[in-house]
């Protein structure tokens, strides 16, 4: 027979258990701070009440609520099962079933949301996570639940990169780990992390301190005028961009996020603002002649960008200017990024210009602390006459009178 109500509940004052029957008791205790009582339901049953489990807080949990849910644990009880185990297996079942409802792709969809507001405004972060994913991590788990992944699926991803392109595979390899990471923090995984460098490093090949160095595949300088007379005459807006980058020597999203209001078309300046740059510091770029000549057949539009999309206002993606390089016979092996590299060897082959200019011009920061310590220009007069030197060297094949 119930012995409690509403009306009761409310003014009981006393510490300690006070029934309702069939096992159903509302516990009374003082809060941390002696100031308040707490009241709470609690399901005892067994012999004196040796079992118990609690059914949550009296002003969450409604006194018939709380009796309806005795009612079903003492059918349990009848039929021989644990009321308390079988809410933790329900509970166990409740986490699997949503965990399976989330794909990696999925969760790392999620996680990159999370993250871009903190990413540069120049979105490199952004990028480089989404084609890292897409080319080698969503192929193999992109569909598979987040609480499925094991950690053999995680090194089959590795293994082939990882002694070719170690640095590329440590970075897939972390990014997978966070990803993961957000979702067991979402209750989508349980606590282990397969990804973990200690769980998949004794599975993947010994990296000697050589390996650790990985190079972009780039074009060596002597064949650097051939190739210019090649695409010299394409007037596609990836060979035009391809050609900015190269006579600029930036980085590939550097060059295809170029807006009409960073050059100066009549001081022959591009500027990069430290949000656009890889070392948060601003760039300023010298604009050779050869190349003013290409900026100057531009035709403006609407679009911001100089390099257009297909889409308004939007540039050309990092791929298109890799895509266009493969195309070219002898090239399907390069990168856009490796002619920094063959800039880097032609000024220090065969330009006479100091180090610290080269540096500068690749916008690179000094290792030598000491050095960059008592740096205080940007050698930008010195850079004027480099990347002439440079645009006059790749344009040694081409007939001027085209340009």
């Amino acid at each position: 027979m119930s012995k409690l109500n509403a009306l009761k509940i409310k003014s009981i004052s006393k510490v300690g258990m006070h029934s309702d029957g069939n096992g159903l008791h509302l516990k009374v205790q003082k809060s941390s701070d002696g100031k308040t009582l707490n009241k709470s339901w609690i399901f005892r049953w067994g012999a004196q009440g040796k079992n118990s489990i609690g059914l949550g807080s009296f002003k969450d949990v409604s006194l018939s609520e709380a009796r309806d849910i005795v009612s079903e644990y003492r059918k349990l009880v009848l039929r021989g099962i644990n009321p308390k185990e079988q809410r933790d297996i329900e509970k166990i079942k409740i986490k699997q079933d949503k965990a399976n409802q989330i794909t990696f792709e999925q969760a790392a969809t999620k996680y990159i949301e999370t993250q871009k507001s903190a990413w540069k405004e120049n979105g490199k972060s952004l990028l480089q996570w989404t084609n890292t994913l897409a080319t080698y991590v969503n192929p193999i788990i992109g569909k598979v639940p987040c609480s499925q992944i094991t950690r053999e699926q995680v090194v089959s991803i590795l293994k082939p990169i990882w002694s070719q392109k170690h640095e590329t595979a440590t970075r897939v390899r972390g990014r997978i780990e966070k990803v993961l990471e957000w979702a067991i923090a979402m209750d989508y995984r349980s606590e282990i992390n397969v990804a973990e460098l200690k769980s998949v490093q004794p599975l993947l090949p010994k990296i000697s301190k050589r390996q650790l160095v990985e190079h972009h595949k780039a074009m060596h300088y002597d064949d650097l005028p051939t190739f210019f007379k090649k695409i010299n005459d394409d007037p596609s807006v990836s060979a035009r961009a391809l050609i900015f980058c190269i006579l600029t020597a930036t980085r590939t999203t550097e060059a295809i996020k170029i807006t009409w209001n960073e050059i100066d078309l009549n001081k022959k300046l591009w500027i990069l603002k430290k949000s656009r740059m890889k070392q948060s510091i601003e760039h300023r770029v010298p604009i050779a002649s050869q190349l003013l000549v290409i900026l100057n057949s531009i035709e403006k539009s609407q679009n911001q960008y100089l390099f257009e999309g297909q889409k308004f206002n939007k540039s050309i993606s990092s791929m298109t200017m890799l895509k266009y390089l493969q195309r070219k016979d002898g090239c399907s092996d390069l990168t856009v990024h490796g002619f920094r590299s063959t800039f880097r060897d032609w000024a220090a082959e065969k330009a006479n210009f100091p180090r610290e200019v080269c540096e500068q011009a690749l916008a690179h920061s000094l290792k030598d602390q000491v050095e960059a310590a008592y740096q205080r220009g940007d050698y930008f007069e010195k850079r004027i006459e480099l990347m002439q030197a440079w645009a006059d060297y790749c344009y040694s094949a081409v007939n001027v009178e085209n340009l």
